[in-house]
């Protein structure tokens, strides 16, 4: 009678599992379709991550041909930039399709260039997927965020692009 009472258990508690697993892979970036406004679905390229989770670390790429990509992060969009072939979906072959990146201020939601904030390094905030950068428009803004927040580091764009793809990836394995 136990092993009946197990057996059942078990075949309940699979079939209840089996059932998300499938809707999820019914939203995943593959699965969607690319429109004249941009990536139709709300899942980040990347990380397959619903990009409303934490909507103000929310990050977009625009390409040359007007479409634009939304990232959960400003880590996932630098992933994406670093390693386009990864997403062939998205047909971007190289870095010179790319027109031009923007993340949000964090405190604030204003939207800046990528090039233009500046970003802190080791703070208490966890992205969307773990560590991440925290964008902020200016070096005073992040100095603030800092004493509120902790950071190991505040470093602008040209300081993060020298890292490259070697800081993505020590993100990543955190």
């Amino acid at each position: 009678m136990k092993r009946l009472w197990y057996l059942m258990a078990m075949v309940f508690l699979l079939s209840g599992l089996a059932l998300p697993a499938q809707e999820a892979n019914a939203k995943l970036p593959g699965n969607g379709s690319m429109t004249a406004t941009g990536w139709s679905n709300r899942f980040d390229p990347v990380y397959m991550i619903p990009l409303d989770k934490l909507p103000r670390f929310t990050t977009k790429m625009v390409l040359k041909n007007g479409k634009t990509i939304r990232f959960a992060s400003v880590k996932a969009m630098l992933n994406f930039y670093y390693h386009p072939e990864k997403y062939p979906v998205f047909k971007v072959r190289s870095r010179k399709a790319v027109k031009g990146m923007y993340v949000q201020d964090y405190l604030s939601g204003e939207w800046i260039p990528l090039q233009k904030a500046w970003y802190v390094f080791g703070s208490r905030l966890m992205g969307p997927h773990g560590d991440d950068l925290i964008p902020l428009s200016s070096r005073i803004r992040a100095e603030l965020f800092v004493k509120r927040y902790g950071g190991t580091k505040i470093m602008s764009f040209k300081e993060v692009g020298e890292k490259g793809y070697g800081l993505v990836h020590y993100l990543d394995m955190m």
